[in-house]
């Protein structure tokens, strides 16, 4: 075996033509940046050629046929382009084959069904675009009897399945998921009897296919998660599955008819059947298995009690999920010693009662969206043997009330803290300033008072924070810019907050979402909110810890979405969470901010809502406002904003939501593929003209105020006929209510005009 030590860069050296005799070449997992050279399709006795992860780019020659002895190919986790050779039909002896993680495309070559002996073939996540049914085809004739390895993964295939699949009679493993192949599995499945690893997930298979696979007794583990599977699953249709371990087989639409009693022929390890229809009753049978680690019943339809000894069956589980069903009950000290799981989701259930407690090995814990009340103080201030674990605490959307305890000592490993929606009232305890590994604290929509809590000023790791919908007042502290240097989301959003917004919140340069709407906030807007630059990147990467925090990977945790936030855009509350990374935003509405929108924000071309509504800023709309390409949506609605809408707004092509109404703005709306897709009511309140609105543009410049049937404008014209009629008539009435002279003198002219219209009249008649 000749193989380089260490990690090499450059080229392959061109010397190792002379090599003549060398039958086995390892140069994997070196960086040498270069196309395959020449010289390697020379060495006609290669035996074993492995360039796995080499950073190599370009084609693969026709010459890879010239090296008819190999056995064993593996060119995978490269660059490599273009279609796979024909020439690979002349390697006959190659027993493995591996051309996987490379942006090869194509259709597989027909000259690959001359390859008798292969018996691992590994071409995932490539480009081929091609139907499945063809690569049996290619496969089936020579190849199908040896192979026990045949991994396709994600690499675009389509097509259905057909009963071509029979003919790999010896396949072991057999991994085609993340792919777009549809159908019922073919009866052929039945024939593979040496299977023991199939993983069809993540395509669109459908039908039942455990009529297929009921026969496969050496299967170890089955992937089909992610599917349109569906139909009623038997206790006869698991019963020849004698060695199954896994089942991976959530996201489908089954039902588990199984008697009361039943237990079943397999010891599983890993459990994941997230809507099935498993209910009404709590599935017993899950204590007869006692190998279990992994266990996700999520949304199965059990609305029942989780039975007293199921926490015993379930002690060695490393995760267990319940979430989205209809549990009901109380939990009290069942999740305490002996219980040694790691990752309890219980959420979105019908719990009730005090909160249980909680063993110290568990990591994760979210108990959200149940009925659980009174208060927290039993849960965190129990004495506890052994330090708490617990890194992932989700307590939000329940009735817990009273006080948040000053007990947060005792849990110092904790990452992730929700105690959203509940009833809390007071301040935050300054025990919460002990957590130093604290990133997420959400405690929005509950009753806290006082002043911005000073225990978070040591929480210098906070990634979030967000104490939305509140009573909290007072002002803004300048320390929160100062001490929260890695804040990516500051909502304070719905208190009573007043003073200025502090200059110190420009150094937060990792800020991506600023939320300090509906509060009490005057004074400017800082001008030095262009140093906010996590704004400024346009496309930026999502930062992964905004997904998940890396110490959760000692568990089998699925709860990727570790921080999430409700953003008010376009006009509704959103919660983000998957795309949150991506998402840039400052909300200031609803406050009394003056002076003018400063120049500066400009400079964020990287932000994609800004809404500054609902203020008293006046002054002109920025001019450089059209190199914020990135925004998706403006609100300068209900201020006191003037001038000329500047033309460069028309630059925003993202543009999908605008409102500037009810402001003073005059002239032309500017013209521009995105304006004139937006409603009137976008622009009334002021005087504009120009599609959409319906007013047109008159050549010397004149411009119109248009209200909209719901505007809230005052048209002058008739406000001053008015106060105009009402002076007149009461100049005439006033004197001859104060004057009794000049009332009989005015009387006295009536009747006198009277008697000579009537003169006049009968006068007429008589001629």
């Amino acid at each position: 075996m000749a193989g380089l030590c260490g990690v090499s860069k450059g080229p392959i050296p061109g010397g190792i033509r002379n090599l003549t005799l060398l039958q086995n070449l390892d140069l994997s997992f070196n960086s040498f940046s270069s196309s395959i050279p020449d010289c390697l399709y020379g060495l006609h006795r290669l035996k074993s050629l492995d360039l796995n992860s080499c950073d190599l780019h370009g084609t693969i020659s026709d010459a890879l046929g010239n090296l008819t002895s190999l056995v064993e190919l593996d060119l995978s986790n490269n660059q490599l382009e273009g279609n796979i050779p024909t020439s690979l039909g002349n390697l006959t002896s190659l027993v493995e084959l591996h051309l996987s993680y490379s942006q090869l495309e194509g259709n597989i070559p027909t000259s690959l069904g001359n390859l008798c002996n292969l018996r691992v073939i590994d071409l995932s996540y490539l480009k081929l675009n091609q139907q499945v049914n063809e690569l049996l085809e290619i496969l089936a004739p020579c190849i199908s009897h040896g192979l026990t390895t045949l991994a396709v993964r994600s690499s675009r295939l389509s097509g259905i399945l057909t009963d071509h699949i029979g003919a790999f009679k010896n396949i072991e493993l057999l991994d085609f998921s993340y792919n777009s192949i549809g159908g019922a599995l073919p009866r052929s499945f039945g024939k593979l009897s040496s299977l023991r690893y199939l993983d069809l997930s993540m395509n669109k298979f459908s039908g039942n296919p455990f009529e297929s696979l009921r026969s496969l007794s050496k299967l170890l583990s089955l992937h089909i998660d992610g599917n349109l599977f569906h139909g009623v699953v038997k206790e006869d249709d698991l019963a020849n599955l004698t060695s199954l371990t896994e089942i991976h087989a959530s996201g489908n639409n089954f039902t588990l008819t199984v008697g009361p009693n039943w237990i079943p022929n397999f010891q599983l390890t890993y459990l994941e059947v997230a809507s099935w229809q498993l209910g009404p009753s709590f599935p017993l049978w899950i204590q007869s298995q006692n190998q279990l680690h992994y266990v996700g019943l999520s949304n199965t339809g059990i609305f029942d009690s989780i039975p007293t000894q199921m926490w015993e069956a379930l002690s060695p589980f490393l995760y267990l999920n319940l979430s989205r069903n209809h549990i009901h009950g109380e939990i009290g000290t069942t999740l305490k010693n002996p219980i040694s799981i790691l990752t309890i989701d219980l959420s979105s259930n019908h719990l009730c009662g005090k909160l249980p407690y909680l063993s110290s090995d568990v990591l994760q814990l979210d108990l959200s969206s149940n009925s659980f009340s009174e208060s927290m103080n039993d849960f965190l201030c129990n004495d506890q043997d052994k330090p708490m674990q617990l890194e992932f605490l989700n307590l939000a959307s329940n009735n817990l009330s009273g006080e948040i305890p000053d007990c947060w000592m005792n849990w110092t490993s904790l990452v992730d803290v929700n105690l959203q929606s509940n009833h809390f009232v007071g301040n935050l305890p300054q025990s919460m300033g002990s957590l130093a590994d604290l990133q997420s604290l959400q405690i929005r929509n509950n009753t806290l008072s006082g002043i911005f809590p000073t225990s978070v000023k040591k929480n210098n790791q906070l990634i979030s924070l967000d104490l939305g919908e509140n009573n909290l007042s007072g002002t803004i502290p300048t320390w929160v810019g100062e001490k929260l240097l890695n804040v990516k989301i500051l909502r304070l959003r719905s208190n009573r907050f007043g003073g200025h917004i502090p200059n110190e919140i420009c150094q937060m340069s990792h800020l991506q979402v600023l939320d300090l709407a509906q509060n009490n906030l005057s004074g400017n807007i800082p001008s030095c909110f262009s140093n906010l630059s996590a704004m400024t990147l346009m496309n930026q990467s999502t930062d992964p810890r905004i997904y998940s925090i890396a110490r959760y990977g000692r568990s089998y945790s699925s709860m990727q979405s570790i921080v999430s936030v409700l953003l008010w855009l376009k006009g509704r509350g959103d919660e983000y969470k998957n795309i949150l990374g991506l998402v840039t935003s400052i909300d200031l509405s609803s406050n009394k901010l003056l002076g003018e929108i400063p120049r500066e924000i400009t400079y964020l071309n990287g932000l994609n809502f800004l809404n500054l509504s609902h203020n008293q800023l006046i002054g002109h709309i920025p001019q450089g406002i059209g190199n914020m390409r990135s925004l998706q949506s403006i609100d300068f609605s209900r201020n006191q904003l003037s001038g000329e809408i500047p033309p460069t707004i028309a630059n925003l092509s993202f543009l999908s939501m605008l409102d500037l109404s009810y402001n003073h703005l005059k002239g032309n709306i500017p013209t521009g593929t995105q304006l004139q897709t937006f409603d009137a009511s976008s622009f009334i309140g002021n005087n504009l003209c120009g599609p959409p609105l319906p007013i047109n543009c008159s050549s010397n410049g004149k411009t119109h105020s248009y209200e909209g049937s719901d505007g809230h404008g005052v048209n002058w014209f008739f406000v001053s006929m008015t106060i105009g009629f009402i002076v007149g008539f009461w100049i005439v009435i006033a004197p001859l209510l104060i004057c009794r002279s000049w009332r009989y003198a005015y009387f006295h002219f009536l009747d006198h005009v009277w008697f000579k219209l009537q003169s006049f009249r009968l006068g007429s008649i008589t001629v």
